[in-house]
Formats: structure tokens, sequence, C-alpha cells
């Protein structure tokens, strides 16, 4: 957990900490050559968002998405990248105000929540911040940085990741040789530790049932998750640096 977490930039593969990555991509020479040369008449809105957990320096995401884009998009995004396991519910918290999937529910005390398809052009300014939690029960929370807004002419793609914590590596709580690929949810609980190898794993005292994948997100040995089926855990930049 003391390690310094990097992350690759997509445009030129260089690696970064989440603090200095946030100020690379908004001056990544590769990146604005490729804006400089796109053609084309008609323009589009993009915000650059930082998503990251409140808790860990070790889990984030740069993202660039259309202005036209919806809360909906992200919260799709952030379920198979980092979060869906059993189909919870989510929702995001902008100024005061609730964004859920479901607003046709009865409340018995505070205002009802707005819908998460509204345009992000409609709600989100260059500067602010806001949340968003996954599951009510076992949450994990993230928080949202508006770090750029910019017009750029309209991509095929409503959403790019731009780049994503590198995954760091954990050894072994018990024989702290080999590097962990499950975690113990009844240890992890009880005293923190609960790391396994592949070896480990067969003969620890729980059980296989009680384990699940070591996997680069912030909702890791949570409920039910096992890690995105849609997307690597190591972020692959379109330029690897030899």
């Amino acid at each position: 957990m003391a390690q310094r977490i990097k992350g690759k930039c997509k445009f030129c593969g260089k690696e970064y900490t989440f603090g200095y990555m946030k100020k690379h991509l908004s001056e990544c020479k590769e990146r604005q050559n490729r804006i400089a040369a796109e053609t084309g008449t008609k323009q589009c809105g993009y915000f650059d968002l930082a998503i990251y957990s409140p808790y860990s320096k070790a889990y984030w995401l740069f993202i660039e998405i259309k202005e036209t884009a919806t809360l909906l998009d992200i919260d799709d995004f952030l379920r198979d990248i980092w979060l869906e396991c059993c189909g919870h519910l989510s929702a995001f918290e902008i100024n005061g105000e609730s964004y859920e999937i479901e607003t046709d529910m009865d409340f018995f005390w505070g205002k009802p929540p707005k819908s998460m398809k509204c345009k992000l052009g409609k709600v989100l300014a260059k500067g602010m911040t806001f949340s968003y939690e996954y599951d009510f029960g076992s949450s994990t929370d993230l928080a949202i940085d508006v770090v750029d807004y910019r017009k750029r002419n309209c991509q095929k793609d409503e959403l790019t990741i731009l780049s994503r914590n590198n995954p760091y590596e954990i050894m072994c709580s018990e024989c702290g040789k080999k590097p962990a690929v499950v975690i113990c949810t009844e240890c992890i609980w009880e005293s923190g530790g609960g790391f396994l190898c592949e070896d480990c794993s067969k003969t620890h005292e729980c059980g296989e049932d009680m384990q699940l994948n070591v996997c680069n997100s912030p909702r890791m040995g949570t409920c039910g998750y096992q890690g995105s089926s849609k997307y690597p855990d190591q972020f692959v930049p379109d330029v690897e640096i030899p």
C-alpha cells in the first residue's frame, strides 16, 4: 500500500502519479498534436474528469467525456470498470442534489432525487467536485473532479479513458513471498489481512468459498465483486515507451 502508484498517459505512454497526471494531461504535447490535427467543422464540448477513491490513493481514473453524455453514462462506465457485482443502486451528489436511476419511488423524508439521464453540460462546470456512491449497503464511494472543459471537433467515442492507475502488487499475507491473487473476505474484515497467493489460497483455513479476486478496483474484497469482465486491470496507452 506504500507504493507510489503511477499510471500511463494514453497519448505519450509516460507514467505519472495522480497529481502529476492531472497536470500532464492538459499539457501533453502528443495530445495537443492530435487535437490540432483533427478535421471537421462540427464542434463538441468535452469534460476531463478525474475519478478517484477518497480513501485510497491507489485507485484513480482520468476520462474525457462529451457534455451531451449523461450521468447515467458515467454510472454505466464506473460499473463496468470498477464496481458492478450484484446490480446495486447508485447515486451522484452534485451541489446538494441527488441523482439516481430510480426516481419514481416513494420518499418518506427529504427531497426526491433527480434523474441520472440529465446531460453533463447541464450540471457540471470546470473546477467543481462531486461525489458518487455505489451500493447503499456495502458502499463504494468515489470523488470526481471536473478538471477541464474544452471545445474540439466531435469525436466518434463519447467517452475515452485518458489514464488509469497501474495495478499495485500485494504480497501474500501468509507466505510473504508471492503476489496475492485472491483475498479472503473473512480475514480482511477481522484482521485487515487475507491476501493469498495461489498456493496459500488452496490451504487457507477459511476455505475457497470466502475468496474473491485481487483486482485493480476500490471495490476489491467487497460484496461479491470479482473484477471487471470488460476492462483489463492494466491500462494500455496508444504508445508504449520501450
